[in-house]
């Protein structure tokens, strides 16, 4: 008589009882348009930032920014001005 015996490292996802010729498989499209518009977030966002520091780098206002974005001057501070290099050079405070 042969005994069975268990692993111990078994896969805690259970991905090692699926039998790939028995089990439906899927496309991951959809994964992969996540993973693309991911991409294109973190790009726009980049984008943005670098038109902020340019419009700051042009002597635009946080409250003019602050049209632009639809938000208060405080809120474009608050979000962008970490980031922008006259926020070292003159302070935390939003400049009008």
């Amino acid at each position: 008589m042969q005994m069975k015996t268990k692993r111990k490292n078994s896969d805690a996802t259970g991905l090692d009882a699926l039998a790939p010729s028995e089990e439906q498989s899927r496309d991951a499209l959809h994964f992969r348009k996540i993973i693309a518009a991911r991409k294109k977030v973190a790009e726009a966002e980049q984008e943005l930032r670098d038109a902020v520091q340019a419009a700051r780098d042009a002597g635009d206002s946080w409250t003019v920014i602050g049209a632009a974005l639809d938000t208060t001057r405080q809120a474009a501070f608050q979000r962008f001005g970490k980031t922008a290099k006259d926020s070292e050079s003159q302070g935390t405070h939003p400049r009008r």
